[in-house]
């Protein structure tokens, strides 16, 4: 066992997290036992300096709290340095291009990590960085948030496989993650949109290409009752994600009959958990009765993002 956790090690090490569907099922696994096993390292006290010395380049396109915070404070409790570079501090925001931008960073940084828009843009970072690019958050995917959440299920239900999870909502770059994650690791998922905010369907295609290797069920669905019954977690995110503020109250009529509520959680599990990535609009895509509830698990959620990006940072650089 020990040798087969070192031979997963080394094939992630220089490694990019561009997606979760990139990931092997071992190698999933390895980054979340790896993740609490640094948490449980940090409670106890105890230094965990493993990127001494090292740099980590953060690119910001989108602001963020938590992948901010997170990735700066997990890169100093390593023992190494992160940089926070936005549109106004790099030449990428004023033309350069995204290859030259990698090459220059990757003779000074030990790994970058992007947060942006277009998931092409990080991928062409990739191409050209000769250091591990780590996806931060794209309009199609944000792997990070979904390594945190998965973390999380799992100090809770104590396993993953075989365990159902329910998105209600717009079939966002959260549920795209969602889907590759669940896949990966065994989980069902079932994910209830209202017709054309529906999950892409390459994504779809790919994720149940992975279930098929880990028996996970996926069933996307219209019907948020039909989605939520007899569900061991119930995620949901906000309706119009940044960049879609235009679109904020088309949004709130089409997605009105799918606000996670109590009527709603009534019919998943009696001891389900409720996550959102935050931030939350409560109110609407969220009552505060579920979200601050004794059900919502959200502040362990969002405090296991340090713990994740930690395992993916120490293994990865």
């Amino acid at each position: 066992m020990k040798e087969l956790l070192e031979t997963v090690r080394k094939d992630l090490k220089g490694r990019d997290l561009l997606t979760l569907h990139d990931f092997t099922v071992p190698q999933i696994n390895f980054l979340l036992e790896e993740a609490s096993r640094i948490k449980a390292l940090q409670k106890a006290g105890i230094p965990h300096p493993y990127l001494q010395g090292k740099t980590l380049a953060m690119i910001f396109q989108k602001s963020s709290t938590r992948t901010r915070v997170s990735f700066e404070v997990a890169m100093f409790q390593l023992g190494g340095h992160a940089l926070f570079l936005s549109p106004r501090d790099i030449q990428m925001g004023r033309g350069e291009s995204v290859a030259d931008t990698a090459k220059v960073l990757s003779r000074m940084v030990d790994g970058i990590m992007i947060r942006t828009y277009a998931q092409s843009e990080v991928e062409e970072l990739a191409e050209h960085a000769t250091v591990p690019v780590i996806n931060g958050l794209t309009d199609l995917t944000h792997p990070c948030q979904i390594l945190a959440d998965l973390l999380t299920i799992k100090e809770h239900k104590g396993t993953l496989k075989g365990l159902k999870l329910a998105y209600v909502g717009d079939g966002n770059n959260i549920v795209h993650s969602l889907l590759y994650g669940c896949a990966k690791v065994g989980m069902h998922i079932s994910v209830a949109t209202p017709e054309g905010y529906e999950p892409k369907a390459e994504v779809v295609k790919l994720a149940q290409q992975d279930a098929q290797e880990t028996g996970a069920q996926i069933a996307i669905l219209t019907d948020p009752v039909q989605a939520v019954t007899d569900a061991d977690v119930v995620v949901t995110d906000v309706w119009a994600s940044m960049g879609q503020e235009a679109e904020q109250r088309e949004r709130e009529k089409a997605f009105a009959a799918y606000q996670v509520n109590r009527e709603l959680c009534s019919q998943a599990k009696s001891d389900f958990i409720f996550l959102h990535c935050l931030p939350a609009h409560r109110g609407e895509e969220v009552t505060a009765e579920i979200i601050d509830g004794p059900h919502s698990v959200v502040w362990d959620e969002a405090e296991n993002r340090l713990h994740a990006q930690k395992a993916v940072l120490a293994t990865l650089l």
